[in-house]
């Protein structure tokens, strides 16, 4: 009996300095709500600060889809697709390090347009001496430059008349990016591809070197990609493929 008196009154001692031990790190760990209200703003600077915050969130939330389309990231990962196809080796290199790869060539790629942003758009803005306007024009044309200087005038003028219904622009710099970026990519999609297509070639041949070569042994049961993939890898390394590969994927920025 004693002991189960005890045993209930040490448990109401603890029920007691919990709840107010929790009371007392509720009180100091309250964290204050965080509320974007438009109609209570006291004046045009805090109205600007809302409306800043909020552009910095929705270009975070478009940044994927900004590097994908507005820089040389589709070419880079698309053209590394096909070789890794075209070597027949599946699933090497992995698609993380492909990916790492075309985005750590994409950074050293644009690091001039974004050098010229930096140095046109943020630096003035920050020093006051341009306008949320001037800073966004003058942030977006190093990147629409690059674009059209990559961009056929084929698949742009396919755009532009779209947009404008069959009307021809004065010229690309007048266009706006929502036709622009769609150019650009369609392009990019295609230079990919036909580099895809010269990878493919050598590779095409040696496999059926390899499958005539079986074939007239007698050997057709036994499947001729397994016999060609370390000829083709051995070619790889040979003629340094990454190493020239790399470098035409740059220069043809340039």
């Amino acid at each position: 009996m004693k002991r189960l008196i005890c045993i209930t009154a040490i448990s109401i001692l603890i029920l007691s300095f919990s709840s107010i031990f929790s009371g007392v790190l509720a009180e100091e760990l309250r964290i204050p709500p965080f509320i974007i209200d438009l109609k209570s703003s006291k004046g045009p600077e805090q109205l600007s600060t809302v409306m800043r915050i909020a552009l910095v969130i929705t270009v975070i939330s478009v940044a994927p889809a900004i590097l994908l389309l507005m820089t040389s990231f589709t070419r880079i990962v698309v053209v590394f697709s096909f070789l890794r196809h075209a070597l027949g080796t599946q699933q090497a290199p992995p698609n993380q390090v492909l990916v790492s790869l075309a985005l750590f060539l994409t950074f050293f790629i644009m690091k001039p347009v974004w050098n010229q942003a930096y140095e046109n758009a943020y630096i003035p803005y920050r020093e006051g001496e341009i306008s949320d306007e001037e800073f966004l024009d003058n942030f977006v044309k190093p990147f629409k430059d690059f674009m059209l200087k990559n961009t056929r005038k084929k698949d742009l003028a396919l755009f532009a008349s779209l947009a404008t219904g069959g009307q021809k622009p004065g010229s690309p710099e007048e266009l706006p990016l929502t036709t622009i970026i769609p150019a650009f990519a369609i392009s990019e999609m295609k230079t990919a591809f036909e580099i895809g297509f010269l990878i493919y070639v050598p590779f095409l041949i040696l496999d059926m070197v390899v499958a005539s070569i079986l074939l007239s042994m007698g050997m057709m049961m036994l499947p001729p990609v397994m016999i060609s993939l370390p000829f083709k890898i051995m070619l790889f390394i040979l003629v340094d493929g990454w190493g020239l590969l790399i470098e035409s994927l740059i220069k043809s920025f340039s």
